[in-house]
């Protein structure tokens, strides 16, 4: 396969690449293919804004070899810089993506993350509405350090190409980059992927998508998340801020 170059745009001292759906699923194609171990990070504001006060998930984002623009402040980030992004990128969409392109090209997969049994649940009903995919392991988010050594085996001894992780950022975007080249797959942190998956969390109709208000929408399902939808604005504040500093420089 011919060399994908990636043109990227920096959002708050994080490097986020300018993709579309099609490019980003012809880089993980590209790198599957090659066996070439990969990380993918889907980033939003929220995720942004905690990199600001951790420079561990800073220098990860920087260092991830794809990094997608998911979210409508990232979006709005790129217009508001002059540097838009062409398409918003999810993590729930780029994982459908993920798991039809290895349906067709019989990618083996491993599940990772999540309330024990979701992930499994997830599976399932990705194969009623989808069709299915080679799943070759699929294990909760919560291990101990002994557990964990046995995890990576399991993925290793698996032969997954394909590992998704929904343990919550930072430590999904951590634990996949400490373990990259260890567990030499393609993998992608998704966060609460595997419960809008299995039907535990439904996602936003697609008008509000299309319009960037999917965070609104989830936040009248779960209206516990309103420290965290905090971030949005707090986010637009700090890109203004960010966007004049950068220009007395």
């Amino acid at each position: 396969m011919k060399d994908i170059t990636l043109t990227s745009h920096v959002v708050m001292d994080i490097r986020i690449h300018a993709v579309t759906m099609k490019e980003a699923l012809a880089f993980a194609e590209k790198r599957i293919m090659e066996g070439k171990p990969s990380m993918i990070a889907t980033a939003n504001a929220e995720m942004i804004m905690i990199a600001q006060k951790d420079p561990e998930l800073a220098r990860i984002l920087n260092g991830a070899d794809l990094v997608v623009p998911d979210g409508a402040g990232v979006l709005w980030a790129g217009e508001k810089l002059g540097t838009p992004f062409p398409e918003r990128v999810t993590g729930a969409d780029l994982t459908t993506e993920l798991l039809k392109k290895a349906s067709a090209m019989n990618w083996p997969v491993y599940f990772l993350g999540g309330n024990p049994g979701v992930a499994a649940k997830a599976a399932r009903k990705f194969m009623e509405d989808h069709g299915s995919f080679s799943l070759v392991g699929c294990h909760d988010g919560y291990f101990n350090e002994e557990e964990e050594k046995k995890i990576i085996e399991d993925i290793k001894k698996s032969g997954a190409k394909l590992l998704f992780a929904g343990l919550g950022v930072p430590k999904q975007e951590k634990w996949l980059y400490a373990h990259k080249e260890e567990l030499g797959v393609l993998s992608m942190g998704i966060g609460g992927v595997f419960d809008v998956m299995s039907g535990n969390l439904k996602r936003a109709p697609l008008w509000m998508q299309r319009n960037r208000l999917e965070w609104a929408y989830r936040l009248y399902l779960q209206p516990s998340r309103i420290g965290r939808m905090m971030a949005l604005p707090k986010f637009m504040r700090a890109v203004g801020k960010w966007k004049k500093e950068r220009r007395s420089q």
